[in-house]
């Protein structure tokens, strides 16, 4: 059987003009300095799953993969790119239009502007399908009846080799009340956990958390990129949501019938937030962009 080796990178929060994240951060120095950190490797897939832009600017969609693209051919790997909450459909469509080169997008319902971004691609045995679980203008996730139906008659038919699934928000619970609120609808991840127990799926790639997360569900690894702009504090009150100055990233190996992740991370200020956010604060996110209250 014919291995996969991924660089899973998730929530790299590009911008427009280039600025600071939280005033802080330079994301493409971030990006550089990860990619630099495995730059000895070779890879078949660069995965980047959501949060892709901070601003949902073509701009922001063209400055990543100006920077990507050669670092990725020169490794002999193909990129794969996910929506996220920050992400913006018609934008990010004009750029990396399905996600993945050559991918047969699914035609979801709803305009060609706001349609959620779905594909499918198989190459050298390997499937690979990036789903949408953005909601446009909050920050949790969902996934539509239509797309769902369009993994489950993806999967009927297995791959030589396997799938992989690459989805923002991951079908598994949060470190912190915050993430929690912006996570995923728990019906979806239910749902979603359900439909590739017992198929040919190797494992789903996840961001959004901004920590290195890496669950069995059903006998399903899912496993959750570290931030690349940042690093979330993952034991700190979970009322109140803070992260440091730092980068991270994973390398996902697929072989015979293992799925070994090895997680990366380095943080660059040491005693230096890039933002704390008491309970209030925390609050007042949650009501303006979480999930509603049953």
């Amino acid at each position: 059987m014919s291995g996969l080796r991924i660089l899973h990178l998730s929530d790299t929060h590009f911008s427009e003009d280039g600025g600071r994240h939280y005033g802080v951060v330079d994301t493409a120095e971030h990006l550089r300095r990860a990619l630099a950190h495995v730059g000895h490797l070779l890879f078949d897939l660069v995965v980047v799953s959501g949060d892709v832009a901070e601003d949902g600017s073509e701009e922001a969609y063209r400055r990543i993969r100006a920077q990507l693209e050669p670092w990725a051919q020169a490794r002999g790997a193909r990129i794969v790119f996910a929506m996220g909450n920050h992400d913006r459909r018609e934008a990010f469509r004009a750029v990396f239009g399905g996600g993945q080169p050559d991918a047969e997008e699914q035609e979801l319902s709803g305009s060609a502007a706001d349609r959620p971004v779905a594909s499918v691609v198989t190459q050298d045995g390997w499937r690979i399908v990036v789903l949408d679980s953005s909601v446009p203008g909050v920050g949790y996730g969902d996934l539509e009846d239509e797309q769902k139906q369009f993994l489950r008659d993806i999967l009927q038919h297995p791959a030589e080799h396997g799938t992989v699934v690459v989805v923002h928000h991951p079908p598994i619970p949060a470190q912190t009340d915050l993430l929690q609120a912006l996570a995923l609808d728990a019906a979806d991840g239910e749902q979603l956990v359900d439909l590739v127990q017992g198929t040919d799926v190797r494992v789903i790639l996840s961001g959004h958390y901004h920590l290195p997360v890496t669950e069995f569900v059903r006998g399903v690894p899912i496993t959750v990129a570290p931030g690349v702009t940042n690093l979330s504090v993952a034991f700190g009150d979970p009322a109140e949501e803070s992260a440091v100055n730092g980068f991270g990233g994973s390398v996902v190996t697929i072989d015979d019938g293992r799925v070994r992740v090895v997680p990366f991370m380095q943080r660059l200020t040491p005693d230096d937030l890039v933002f704390h956010f008491d309970a209030q604060v925390v609050g007042e996110i949650i009501a303006d962009a979480g999930q509603p209250q049953a």
